[in-house]
């Protein structure tokens, strides 16, 4: 493979925020995914990356906000309960040691035998190491007091973890600055 296809595969890649029609933050898909969607004449280009993708008889701006063209009734600002999302929301760290192991698991703070269960505020991300330790005890129990209270984020703060140098146009839409 020649660093061009790579390149363009890493391109097709490429985060872009999708807003309904009022301009309200619906959700996180890839490029290959927008440029799909624009095709079909379903989303607006309203900001792009300053890469271009080519065709043997098109080149595109890299789309980097789409705006859908039909406004979809959808008012979640919930984040769904996933092990990526918990990663995601812990940032890739243990919340009793703070490394940044290649190996992580989700945790319960109070035990499921214990009457823990899934939700927001009792699964966090643990290494391999501070799994085993707890074991079938409470964080007080094992005397490893979490790093932060886990608690359950929501659509924008989810948003937000995305925004790198190459995203600070998605800002305004996203409540973080002014337009």
């Amino acid at each position: 493979m020649n660093n061009y296809a790579t390149k363009e595969g890493s391109l097709l890649n490429r985060v872009v925020l999708v807003l309904n029609s009022n301009y309200a933050p619906m959700t996180i898909t890839t490029s290959k995914r927008a440029i799909c969607l624009f095709f079909l004449d379903k989303v607006e280009v309203i900001e792009t990356y300053d890469d271009r993708i080519h065709s043997p008889s098109r080149t595109l701006q890299l789309p980097s906000i789409v705006k859908v063209k039909d406004y979809i009734n959808y008012n979640s600002m919930n984040v769904v309960l996933t092990r990526k999302n918990i990663l995601l929301r812990d940032k890739q760290q243990c919340q009793y040691c703070a490394c940044k192991s290649n190996i992580l698991t989700i945790d319960h703070i109070i035990p499921k035998e214990r009457g823990g269960y899934d939700s927001w505020d009792n699964l966090v991300t643990a290494c391999q190491n501070c799994n085993r330790k707890k074991g079938n005890r409470t964080p007080e129990e094992a005397r490893m007091p979490l790093l932060k209270h886990p608690k359950k984020p929501n659509r924008i703060h989810y948003f937000q973890q995305f925004i790198k140098e190459s995203q600070r146009n998605w800002k305004p839409y996203l409540f973080l600055e002014a337009f």
